[in-house]
């Protein structure tokens, strides 16, 4: 039995151990035997280039450039790594799969794989072996890494979109937990305000922030934007319930929130000027390791949305997919180093460096010690679980990627929160622009 194996996962038991041990000529002796035994051998000469998004936990990134670093000396393979903002890999990977140039990995966000599904190398035969190895895949990351009966993509991790903020002003306001159905947030946020401690959501153009709480929002309410069939459905009186609520939260918001981008929250939260909002765990990682702000840390915690009408999670979390291009001169070389980022040994000490910014896709990876170290992080454990997929009750194609990609829920709930539109208009707005998109 060789060392990469015997490290690895195994029923009754887990490798974190070893895996957080393996640092230095360690990693490298590991990546080594594994690159011998992989079913994927890199093809001469091959060098590859990737583009993924830009990184909000630094830890994390340093982690993933070692993890590189080990792939390149084991194999001979150079990889580039570039990074760009999340509004920014989507359309570069598209101009990409149209031009048939450009770097040969792209690291992207939700559906960006179904936004071109035939420019994307078949990853199958990776995805069924880290499938086999790690106690298979949930259910939310199948979705997103199929096309057809072929996997289009590997379904790297999630980051959990879940509700931060602070303990003491929540208590003050008259809540000792944050609220878990919709009418008592709606009455936390009216509180928190009138306190002098007001929160806020994004509501302008972010990947990640504003699409998650809009379609949370959406979703609460019992709308919909498509059916099971892909029919536009949006036009509802649920989705006016849905616009009726955002626009009562955004009443209690910060002033300001519709220009906010992914980083504005962050910055809020961090200084002083909000109280609670929607995010990844970054906040939280920022302020424990800034002497002055963590008492932020101290003084915070992670939630999940509110509960809705359905009484289920119909909640929207970040999905992060790796995608080939089929122009790349090396695709043996790219399933190699997709299947390389996935192994315990890698990944585990990987989530660990991430402090909960990442949440896997793979079941295995439930019994990493960092969701149960500190229980400001456990929540975002099971997001992978918990989360719809970008369509909804729909498909998860190309359809579903372009609309989210376009914002076109977020924009409704902008131009209602706002006052550009009313109620009527605002959904109209959007319904005509799904129409387009999945022509009907």
């Amino acid at each position: 039995m060789n060392r990469f194996t015997r490290r690895t996962l195994v029923k009754g038991g887990t490798a974190f151990g070893a895996a957080a041990a393996l640092t230095g000529p360690a990693l490298l002796d590991w990546a080594k035997a594994w690159a011998q035994n992989a079913p994927w051998k890199p093809e001469k000469g091959a060098k590859l280039s990737m583009l993924r998004w830009k990184y909000f936990v630094k830890s994390e990134d340093d982690a993933f450039v070692k993890l590189i670093a080990a792939f390149s000396k084991a194999t001979g393979v150079p990889v580039e790594i570039s990074r760009e903002s999340y509004e920014d890999v989507q359309p570069k990977a598209s101009v990409a799969a149209n031009t048939g140039t450009g770097p040969d990995l792209f690291w992207g966000l939700y559906s960006l794989p179904h936004l071109f599904p035939q420019k994307c190398i078949n990853v199958s035969d990776v995805c069924d072996y880290l499938g086999k190895k790690y106690g298979g895949w949930v259910d939310s990351a199948i979705k997103y890494g199929h096309e057809g009966n072929k996997w289009i993509c590997v379904p790297v991790c999630y980051s959990g979109a879940l509700m931060n903020y602070r303990l003491e002003a929540s208590k003050k306001a008259g809540f000792s937990k944050f609220p878990d159905k919709l009418d008592a947030f709606l009455e936390y946020t009216k509180a928190m305000k009138a306190q002098g401690t007001p929160g806020g959501f994004a509501l302008g153009h972010a990947s990640g922030d504003a699409n998650s709480w809009a379609h949370w929002c959406l979703w609460s309410n019992g709308g919909e934007t498509v059916d099971k069939n892909d029919k536009v459905i949006i036009n509802s009186p649920e989705t006016a319930k849905a616009l009726e609520y955002g626009k009562a939260l955004y009443a209690n918001m910060i002033s300001g929130t519709a220009a906010w981008n992914d980083a504005s929250n962050n910055k809020a939260f961090l200084a002083g000027d909000i109280y609670w909002t929607n995010n990844g765990i970054s906040i939280y990682v920022a302020a424990k390791s800034d002497p002055s702000k963590k008492h932020i840390a101290e003084d915070m915690n992670h939630a999940y949305f509110p509960v809705g009408v359905s009484g289920k999670p119909t909640e929207l979390h970040l999905m992060y997919p790796v995608l080939a291009m089929t122009y790349t001169k090396y695709p043996q070389a790219c399933k190699a180093l997709m299947a390389f980022m996935l192994e315990a040994d890698n990944f585990n000490p990987w989530l660990e460096a991430a402090q909960g910014y990442l949440t896997h896709c793979l079941n295995a990876y439930d019994k990493n010690p960092v969701w149960t170290a500190d229980p400001k992080t456990t929540p975002f454990r099971d997001v992978a679980k918990r989360t719809r997929t970008a369509g909804g009750l729909g498909s998860v194609g190309e359809k579903a990627a372009t609309a989210i990609s376009d914002f076109i829920v977020v924009d409704m709930f902008a131009n209602y929160c706002t006052g550009r539109e009313d109620v009527k208009g605002a959904i109209s707005i959007a319904e005509r622009a799904l129409k387009r998109i999945y022509r009907s």
